[in-house]
This record gives C-alpha cells, sequence and structure tokens, in this order.
C-alpha cells in the first residue's frame, strides 16, 4: 500500500510517519514544502523526513502523482479542505487530523468532495482507541450507567508554541485552546451517543496563561453543551500544563447516569520519577496512534481502490461525519466566547 503524509505541521505527523515507515507492506512519501519557511524551533521539510528517515519529494505535486492509495493530512487546519480535496481528486482515501476544518462551509466541501470521489474519510482522533475508553463505552452500550445525563471532560495539555507556532496564529489554526482541545473530548461524547447533535453551546475563554509568549489566541476556556436527547456536557479545554511539565497533558472524562458515574484518564497510566534532566512520565498505555493507523489501513484494503459516486465498502470510525459534528460545536464555542451568549446550533 502507497501511503503519503502531506505536510509535518501536526505535531503527530512524526509519529505517523515512524509508524507507518515500519510497517513492511507500506511504502511512505511525504512532503511539507512550506516547512522550510516554518518559523518553528524543530525541524521540518526534508530535514524533518531524514531525521525521521522516510522518502521525501519537494513539492505536493509529485506527492499525489506518486498515486497514493491513501493520504495523511497532517498541514495547518486551515489548509485541510485543499489538500483533502486533491488526495480525492486522485482517488486516494483520507485520513485528515483534527479538527476537520477551521470553517464549517471548508468541513462540508471536504465531505462532499469525498462522497464524490468514493474515498474514505476519517477524522485523526486518536482517543478513541484508548482502552478505558472502550470499556466505558461498552457500559454506556450496555445500559449500565443508565441514561446518561452529564459529562464532564477536561483536555488540559502545553501550548504547542515551541514546537509548531501555527498553533497560536488564527488565521492558520482557527483559534487557540477552544479549537485545539474542545474537539477531542466532543469526539468522545458523540461516541457515546452514537452521534447525537448538539443543540446549544455556552463558551468562556481568556489569554491569562502565558501572556509572556506574546499569542493571540486565547489558551483557556470551558465550553457547555446541550445535546438533542438532553445530555449536558462541560469541557474544559486549556493550555494549563507548564513548558517544563513531564508530559504534554491529558484527557478525563467522568460520565453520569442514572444508575452511577464512571471517570476515565486514558493518559494517566504510567512509570514515573526522576532523573539528570528532572521529573520522568513514561506511559505504558496504549499507542493510540497506531491503533488508529490500524483501523484506518485496514478499511483502505477492504475498500480497495475508489469508484466515483459509490460510498466505500467499510467506513472506519471516527469519520468525516463525526468530524463535521465536532466542527460545528467549535464553531459555535468561538462565537459564544466572543458574544457572551449561548449559541443554538
Amino acid at each position: 500500500m502507497k501511503v503519503a503524509i502531506a505536510s509535518f505541521a501536526h505535531t503527530h505527523a512524526s509519529s505517523y510517519a515512524r509508524l507507518l515507515g515500519a510497517m513492511p507492506d507500506v511504502e511512505v512519501l511525504t512532503a511539507d514544502p512550506d516547512g522550510a519557511a516554518a518559523p518553528d524551533a524543530c525541524p521540518r521539510g526534508a530535514e524533518f523526513a531524514a531525521k525521521l528517515g522516510v522518502p521525501y519529494v519537494d513539492s505536493y505535486d509529485e506527492l499525489f502523482a506518486w498515486g497514493p492509495d491513501a493520504v495523511v493530512v497532517t498541514s495547518e487546519n486551515s489548509l485541510h479542505r485543499g489538500l483533502v480535496e486533491r488526495a480525492a481528486a486522485v482517488g486516494a482515501h483520507v485520513l485528515c487530523e483534527k479538527p476537520l476544518a477551521t470553517e464549517v462551509v471548508d468541513g462540508e466541501a471536504m465531505l462532499a468532495a469525498c462522497e464524490a470521489a468514493g474515498v474514505i474519510l476519517m477524522t485523526a482522533y486518536p482517543v478513541r482507541f484508548a482502552p478505558s475508553y472502550g470499556r466505558l463505552r461498552a457500559m454506556v452500550e450496555a445500559g449500565r450507567l443508565g441514561d446518561v445525563f452529564a459529562v464532564i471532560g477536561t483536555n488540559n495539555g502545553k501550548i504547542p508554541y515551541a514546537q509548531r507556532q501555527w498553533f497560536t496564529d488564527a488565521a492558520y489554526a482557527g483559534g487557540g485552546a477552544l479549537v485545539d482541545h474542545t474537539v477531542h473530548c466532543a469526539d468522545l461524547i458523540d461516541g457515546l451517543t452514537g452521534g447525537v447533535e448538539a443543540t446549544r453551546v455556552y463558551a468562556v475563554a481568556n489569554r491569562v496563561l502565558h501572556q509572556d509568549k506574546g499569542v493571540e489566541v486565547e489558551t483557556g476556556g470551558l465550553v457547555t453543551i446541550t445535546y438533542a436527547n438532553g445530555l449536558l456536557a462541560t469541557i474544559d479545554c486549556s493550555w494549563s500544563v507548564p513548558d517544563n511539565g513531564p508530559t504534554w497533558g491529558g484527557v478525563t472524562m467522568q460520565v453520569t447516569g442514572t444508575n452511577g458515574s464512571v471517570e476515565i484518564a486514558p493518559f494517566l497510566p504510567h512509570v514515573g520519577g526522576t532523573n539528570a534532566d528532572g521529573e520522568v512520565f513514561l506511559s505504558i498505555g496504549g499507542d493510540l496512534d497506531g491503533m488508529m493507523l490500524a483501523e484506518f489501513l485496514t478499511a483502505v484494503r477492504s475498500s480497495g481502490p475508489a469508484v466515483p459516486g459509490k460510498p466505500p465498502a467499510s467506513v472506519p470510525q471516527p469519520d468525516g461525519e463525526v468530524g463535521l459534528r465536532t466542527l460545528r460545536i467549535v464553531d459555535a464555542a468561538r462565537r459564544s466566547a466572543t458574544s457572551g451568549q449561548p449559541v443554538d446550533l
């Protein structure tokens, strides 16, 4: 299978490249034509590809002319649409980083392009594959919690400023912590509810954290979401982990129903300690990126070459529809934080 990686802009691109490059039945090709000009502390472009040990070409034209079976889109958020549409045009199945896009209209266009081309569109939400979330979801689906009526989610992490500065550029990212971190929890809720639509969103945000970095996007926020089935969810979506923290951050979720409550922390299991450099955090959880890629590649193999106008035989979850639903929540949260009023969807 030929898998292309379009851009090294996202911090997850290195993980995907290493995992794909180690698969004996996968041929990888990468391109990051804008990387050399990016003002990032960590390398991009050809230098980064060499560090990762993966083949590299200088342009997206070369990348798509290669004839990939699948494309992993890890560009800046605002550039997702163009790369997804190019992938669909050459009949390549797509795994796109989250959020799906920065604007709802772009997300809708991406879904339409993939549907017309008959290709898979999967959204990169690796926390879906955490074993603790799988057990929680099974409990909810079995009715062990009764009727679920409340969810409290947190996604607190480090500001991604040092490695990839575009995360703090509203034009590229679509916003700050409100965009970067709300979507993961919104996806987990989407999986628990089977895709029940959000009906109202209220959000507050500020830039209290990281004032020394001169960022203009929000660095902390709180989002409240009401769903069509009456579920009420709150999401703490902040870049509140200090720069010298031993790990990037973590996701937690407390789900409460009429019969009980369960809390999960997918990234908590670890071996801790100290060394000469300070605190140590060695995760012992599963490789969520690897599980997500396996789900995607299995679906690509099952579906085979795309046939325009014909749905793919296998649609991995979370798909583009999930990506669009969570993008609508983020969009409503941005508008609410600006207006100070709840937004109805």
